[in-house]
């Protein structure tokens, strides 16, 4: 039996993620892990498409805007805190903060983040990073 675990988010991240936004690792369980991502104000994440994992974002607090693209499908969306959105396997995306706070969310990953080489950088996105 695996034992439960508790943690607080700490102040300082644990990974740049290949994106460049700022990842605090917080729990894992055999079919998902959980993170708390900050894209710092003014920032554009590189646009990137993962090779094995979907997602789930929910947003806590700021304000920013989230591309999507699947084919021939294209959305930005303006997000904040209450709005959660999905990262479907094979789907380009970039995300910035347009707030004057930090943009933060949270994102459960299925299966688990499997390492750095996961995203995909693509030759372009919605935004200059």
């Amino acid at each position: 039996m695996r034992q439960y675990e508790s943690s607080r988010v700490p102040d300082k991240y644990d990974v740049l993620a290949p994106d460049g936004s700022e990842i605090r690792l917080l729990h894992q369980l055999d079919g998902v892990s959980v993170a708390h991502c900050t894209l710092p104000v003014g920032a554009a994440s590189i646009p990137v498409r993962h090779r094995t994992v979907e997602e789930v974002w929910f947003f806590l607090s700021g304000a920013g805007q989230v591309w999507r693209k699947q084919g021939e499908r294209e959305q930005v969306l303006d997000v904040g805190p209450g709005i959660s959105l999905t990262i479907p396997l094979g789907t380009d995306f970039q995300f910035r903060n347009t707030g004057d706070a930090p943009l933060e969310f949270l994102i459960a990953t299925t299966p688990p983040w499997p390492g750095e080489d996961e995203a995909v950088v693509l030759d372009a996105g919605c935004w200059e990073v």
